[in-house]
């Protein structure tokens, strides 16, 4: 209303200089004073009604904010100043697929852009009279610890969902026990888990499943138990009850697999060659392109192909163990001959090189030059807990490790999965 001011000021003066001319009447009357033109005031007033709009962008892959200022046509120099804020650049550009973008806008012009940097943090940039200013604000998390009790019947997964649990929480409680428990081929009807874990609420509405705080594990009678503990540096790891690490220096499978194709022997009748002859590893079927895993840290001393092995990996741990990966399609561009990986690092794919009657992986442990079934062998345990750091373990990990030996409570309740 601001830019109507002037009209109405005019008119309450040239009021005020009529009534004082009737009472004090002068020589020459007043000019009167010059009206703006109706349709200049209709101009005026169609500019400040221009209503802005407030728009909701979800982020694709490959989107930029550079493409969509263009798309929902607003000014490039608006992005060009945004981009000019100090320390804002990263928090305006990084953008993540699946994210909300929240924006006003008017005549083309941003007025507001808001957007959640994680689940404790929004930003929100405004136009100011002197440009764009960014302000970076709280979300407050408030965290729930619930304890979830679940039998196997058929699967994990409908055990776990039976219990009120999420999926990416089921997938966390397998990696945690993946070196001690083979889910693929361990699982009995009967075992049973307890696990701790929080739930993460805004605002009293359910965002996600937290981490596990503790676990347990009963696999074929024997109980396997994890607790999470938080050191001096800020590193979480899980341990034992005792503080050994629940990581292993090698994974037990180095893939993701469908089946065991063929174990680890003394004697196979090989299919191909029609004899019978030792079967030194053992045979992951998995879909030709399936990523193969380092099985632990170490360096790659062979990169080929050899025999029947077909495309082979080979790869020194130290201490006298060498694992070895055969069948393979294709290579990872940077496992290189002498480049050192680390557990977990893709080395290469799934594939039917060499004498293979389908895709497989081929994997084999060795130690000293023995060869050891990969999939009963001991494996060493991974960098154990700092003696020095036992009294604040205790501390931390006692009241976790007591929530789980509880009698096992009822199912939570179900969230939107």
């Amino acid at each position: 209303m601001s830019l109507f001011r002037p009209a109405i000021v005019s008119c309450v003066l040239l009021g005020l200089a009529l009534a004082v001319n009737d009472r004090y009447p002068q020589a020459e009357p007043a000019p009167a004073a010059v009206q703006p033109h109706p349709a200049a005031l209709t101009a005026q007033a169609a500019s400040m009604a221009e209503p802005f709009s407030s728009i909701e962008v979800i982020v694709r892959r490959n989107d930029t904010l550079d493409a969509i200022f263009r798309k929902l046509e607003l000014s490039l120099a608006d992005l060009a100043n945004l981009r000019a804020i100090s320390g804002a650049r990263a928090f305006i550009d990084r953008l993540v697929p699946g994210e909300a973008l929240h924006l006003t806008r008017r005549n083309g012009e941003l007025l507001t852009l808001e957007r959640n940097l994680s689940l404790t943090e929004r930003l929100k940039v405004t136009r100011a009279a002197d440009g764009f200013r960014a302000d970076v604000s709280a979300r407050p998390i408030e965290a729930r610890v619930v304890v979830a009790h679940g039998t196997i019947d058929s699967s994990l997964f409908d055990a776990a969902q039976s219990a009120g649990m999420q999926d990416q929480t089921v997938l966390q409680l397998a990696q945690i026990f993946g070196w001690d428990i083979d889910f693929a081929l361990d699982l009995r009807p009967g075992d049973e888990f307890t696990v701790s874990y929080q739930r993460l609420y805004q605002h009293g509405e359910y965002l996600q499943d937290g981490p596990i705080l503790a676990a347990s594990f009963t696999n074929q009678g024997r109980e396997v138990r994890a607790v999470r503990y938080r050191a001096p540096d800020g590193a979480e790891r899980y341990y034992s009850p005792d503080g050994r690490s629940m990581q292993k220096a090698f994974l037990r499978a180095p893939l993701e697999f469908r089946r065991v194709s063929s174990g680890f022997s003394r004697a196979r009748y090989h299919p191909i060659l029609d004899l019978v002859r030792a079967h030194q590893g053992v045979d992951y079927a998995a879909p030709t392109g399936t990523p193969v895993r380092a099985a632990g840290d170490g360096r790659i001393r062979f990169r080929g192909v050899r025999g029947g092995y077909g495309n082979l990996v080979e790869i020194d741990h130290g201490g006298g163990i060498v694992t070895v990966y055969g069948h393979l399609s294709r290579f990872a561009p940077t496992a290189r001959v002498g480049t050192r990986v680390q557990q977990g690092q893709t080395i290469a794919y799934v594939g039917m090189t060499g004498l293979a009657t389908g895709p497989h992986l081929h994997y084999e442990y060795r130690l000293n030059g023995r060869y050891l079934d990969p999939q009963h062998v001991k494996l060493p345990d991974a960098t154990p807990l700092d003696p020095s750091l036992a009294a604040d373990f205790q501390r931390q990990t006692g009241p976790l490790l007591a929530a789980i030996e509880l009698q096992p409570p009822a199912p939570p309740a179900a969230v939107a999965r």
